[in-house]
């Protein structure tokens, strides 16, 4: 049984506005919409709880964070290790970039 996750949060459109999320998404098109991808040992709903809070978050996922959108990442869950979870998380991560979005993943 996995104990790893993927989860995507749909980011409000102003965090195409910082000069580092411009610099790694180029070939973003306005409107395709922002995310941040991540992978974590927590349920999605319960690590988007904590960016949103501030405990361990990415600043991107806390400040502009709206919501999970599972429909992008539910058929990758659960993961069996934390590997295959760091492998999918950038798989998804530059999937989603190469249709033009603003992605965001470590």
């Amino acid at each position: 049984m996995g104990c790893y996750y993927v989860y995507v949060i749909e980011l409000d459109s102003q965090v195409a506005n910082f000069k580092k999320f411009r610099q790694i998404n180029p070939n973003y098109i306005k409107g395709n919409g922002c995310v941040y991808v991540g992978q974590s040992a927590r349920k999605p709903f319960l690590r988007f709880e904590q960016h949103k809070e501030g405990y361990k978050s990415n600043n991107y996922a806390k400040k502009f964070g709206i919501k999970l959108l599972p429909n992008l990442y539910e058929k990758y869950n659960p993961i069996p290790t934390r590997k295959d979870a760091e492998e999918i998380e950038a798989m998804l991560g530059n999937s989603l970039r190469k249709k033009g979005m603003g992605v965001w993943f470590n």
